[in-house]
């Protein structure tokens, strides 16, 4: 197993993705949501983000691979029949306790050439020593509310085939969302929902404790995942109000286990 350092700073090819109406309905129904969801951002990006991946990780590497924190800087909407650009760089190796994180910067244009948003995605290779870190630490979503009760909890229901329908629409058919002896296998109690279709649940639910409606409201969305949830849960998100339209959460499954961490939400 081993990670390459030199590929760091080195991006990926630029890919074209056309985004369809019907993209953004599955995308939405995948998430009990309407169009126009913040996380929907991930979908034209999954392939430079796993060629990124590939560039600095080996095949084996990958095996061990969790997706451990996201942050979306959304500058404009993806809008329906546009064709979209988007390329990924590997930004950073930084060596943790139990393995090594790796941090990609994803960019997405429209065919003018303008900005349409940002993502830092990083991801935890469990048990895989790189080398000494090198690169750029992502921007910081810490959250330290001091004690201080929440504004709101949102509870949200998660369906027992959430996971097929958000395989569906994401194209992430990963076996440990929709297989229980295959998750049962690699040490998960049973299938596990995805980490980006909790996001999606717990960005909607700022939204709600914010009393806001318009899903394009959303400037800055990031966490972190600590957890797994599982299908039937209850995701319950707690929500603080930090000042000039920013929020901080977390969120909790059905036994209380916290299954987002560090939530950072920013409104326009």
């Amino acid at each position: 197993m081993s990670l390459d350092p030199a590929a760091i700073g080195r991006p990926t090819e630029e890919r074209t993705y056309l985004v369809t109406e019907q993209a953004l309905r599955v995308y939405a129904d995948a998430t009990d949501d309407v169009p126009g969801g913040p996380v929907f951002a991930i979908v034209p990006a999954a392939g430079p983000i796993a060629d990124a991946s590939r560039s600095v990780a080996s095949d084996d590497a990958r095996e061990r691979v969790v997706h451990y924190e996201q942050d979306f800087v959304l500058h404009a909407p993806l809008e329906a029949e546009a064709t979209v650009s988007v390329q990924a760089t590997p930004i950073a190796l930084l060596s943790r306790p139990n393995g090594t994180s790796l941090v990609i910067h994803v960019v997405t244009r429209n065919e003018r050439g303008e900005l349409l948003n940002e993502q830092y995605v990083t991801e935890f290779f469990r048990g895989v020593e790189g080398a000494q870190s090198v690169g750029e630490r992502p921007p910081d979503h810490g959250l330290d509310v001091d004690g201080r009760p929440p504004l709101a909890e949102v509870a949200y229901e998660i369906a027992e085939d959430q996971t097929v329908r958000y395989a569906d629409a994401s194209g992430d058919h990963f076996a440990i969302h929709l297989d229980d002896e295959f998750a049962r296998s690699v040490g998960l109690p049973k299938r596990i929902v995805h980490g980006l279709c909790t996001l999606a649940f717990s960005g909607r639910a700022v939204l709600e404790a914010a009393g806001v409606d318009d899903r394009r409201a959303i400037r800055r969305l990031a966490a972190r995942f600590s957890a797994p949830l599982f299908p039937g849960d209850t995701l319950t998100t707690r929500v603080w109000a930090l000042g000039d339209g920013i929020y901080g959460f977390d969120a909790a499954g059905s036994d209380g286990t916290v299954v987002i961490k560090d939530g950072r939400t920013e409104l326009r």
